[in-house]
C-alpha cells in the first residue's frame, strides 16, 4: 500500500499535468519522430555492439528518451548542454545526423569527433552540445563554468547541465551548486533519476530520495517533473529557463525515469527483476505515452505511425551502413587535437 507521502507526491504529479495545455498536432508528431529516432538508433547501437563494430564502452539511453527531448525543445540557439557518459541521445536531440553520431561510435573518420572520441566523448560546440564526459559528476562544474560564461558576457544564455542519481552523490556536485547559487549563474542542473545509477538503487545509495530537495542548503530551487511524459518535461524545462534568463540564478530539476537496459552493454542487470522492466515498458514508455495520444486525438492512426516507424528504421540503418562504409583515422590523427607543451 502507497504510504501518505507517496500519495501526496501522486497528486501533485496529477495536478500539474492536468493543468499543463494539451499539446498540438504538430508537437506530438514531432516529439514521436525525435523520441522514436533516438530508441532505434541506441536499439541499432546495441546490435552493432553484439557484432564486435563499437569498441570500449556503450551506455544506451532506452526509456529515457523523453527527458532530453523535452529539454531540448526548451532551449534556444547559443545556449549550451553538457552531459555524462550517455550521450548518445543528447547528439541526436542537439540535430545533429545519425551517420555522423554512428560514426563516431564505430570510430570513423566522419564521426562527430573524427572516431577519436567514440560512444563517451563526443562533442559538438557548433550545436551548443559540450560532451560526453567519463568521468562519474565532472560535467557539473564544467556545466557551472557555462553559466558563468554565459552571465559574465551577458548573453541571455543558459547553461543545462545533466547527471544522473549515482553522480547526485559526488561532493563536486555540491561544490558546483554553492559557486552557481553564491554568483545566480544561468544553470539548470538535470537529475536523470533512472533509479539504479551503475546498478545499486536509489533506495539502498540515498539516505534522502527526493533528489530535487538537493538544493535547497544552497537557495536553489527544485522541481520533480514526469521524465517518461516529454509534455511534462517540456513544461517543468521551460519554467527554470524563464527563470534562468531573468537572471533568478540556478534551478534544478530532477526527472523521474528509467532506462530498460542495463547501465552498459558489459551490465547483465540482475539487481532488478524481468518483471519491473516490463512492467515499465508496458505501462510508462515515454514513446508509446505519445501514441496513444495522437491516436485519442485523432491525429493518426495505427498505419501512419507504422510509416513513421519505418522511415525512421530506414534513415537509421542507412546511417549504420554509412558507418561501416566509413575509413578509419589515418595513424596521423595519433598526434591532433592534443596540447603539447615544451
Amino acid at each position: 500500500m502507497a504510504g501518505p507521502k507517496k500519495k501526496a507526491k501522486s497528486a501533485k504529479a496529477d495536478k500539474a499535468r492536468a493543468a499543463m495545455p494539451s499539446p498540438s498536432r504538430e508537437s506530438l508528431e514531432t516529439y514521436y519522430r525525435e523520441m522514436l529516432t533516438i530508441r532505434r538508433f541506441e536499439e541499432k547501437a546495441g546490435q552493432m555492439y553484439g557484432m564486435g563494430l563499437i569498441g570500449g564502452f556503450c551506455h544506451l539511453y532506452i526509456g529515457q528518451e523523453a527527458v532530453v527531448t523535452g529539454m531540448q525543445h526548451a532551449l534556444e540557439p547559443g545556449d549550451t548542454v553538457i552531459t555524462g557518459y550517455r550521450c548518445h541521445a543528447h547528439m541526436l536531440a542537439a540535430g545533429v545526423d545519425p551517420k555522423s553520431v554512428m560514426a563516431e561510435l564505430t570510430g570513423r573518420t566522419a564521426g562527430v569527433s573524427r572516431g577519436k572520441g567514440g560512444s563517451m566523448h563526443m562533442f559538438t560546440p557548433d550545436r551548443g552540445f559540450y560532451g560526453g564526459h567519463g568521468i562519474v559528476g565532472a560535467q557539473v562544474p564544467l556545466g557551472a563554468g557555462f553559466g558563468f560564461a554565459h552571465k559574465y558576457r551577458g548573453n541571455d544564455r543558459v547553461s543545462v547541465t545533466y547527471f544522473g542519481d549515482g553522480a547526485a552523490n559526488q561532493g563536486q556536485v555540491f561544490e558546483a551548486f554553492n559557486m552557481a547559487a553564491l554568483w545566480k549563474l544561468p544553470v539548470i542542473f538535470v537529475i536523470e533519476n533512472n533509479q539504479y545509477a551503475m546498478g545499486t538503487s536509489v533506495a539502498r545509495s540515498t539516505a534522502v530520495q527526493e533528489l530535487y530537495q538537493r538544493g535547497e542548503a544552497f537557495g536553489i530551487p527544485g522541481n520533480q517533473a514526469d521524465g517518461m511524459d516529454v509534455v511534462a518535461v517540456q513544461s517543468a524545462a521551460e519554467a527554470a529557463v524563464t527563470k534562468c534568463r531573468a537572471g533568478d540564478g540556478p534551478a534544478l530539476l530532477e526527472m523521474m525515469t528509467y532506462r530498460y537496459r542495463g547501465h552498459s552493454m558489459s551490465d547483465p542487470a540482475k539487481y532488478r527483476t524481468r518483471e519491473e522492466v516490463s512492467k515499465m515498458r508496458q505501462e510508462r514508455d515515454p514513446i508509446e505515452n505519445v501514441r496513444e495520444q495522437m491516436i485519442a486525438a485523432g491525429f493518426a492512426d495505427d498505419d501512419a505511425l507504422k510509416e513513421v516507424d519505418r522511415d525512421v528504421k530506414a534513415k537509421i540503418n542507412d546511417a549504420a551502413e554509412f558507418a561501416q562504409d566509413n575509413p578509419q583515422p589515418d595513424s596521423t590523427e595519433l598526434h591532433t587535437d592534443i596540447l603539447a607543451t615544451a
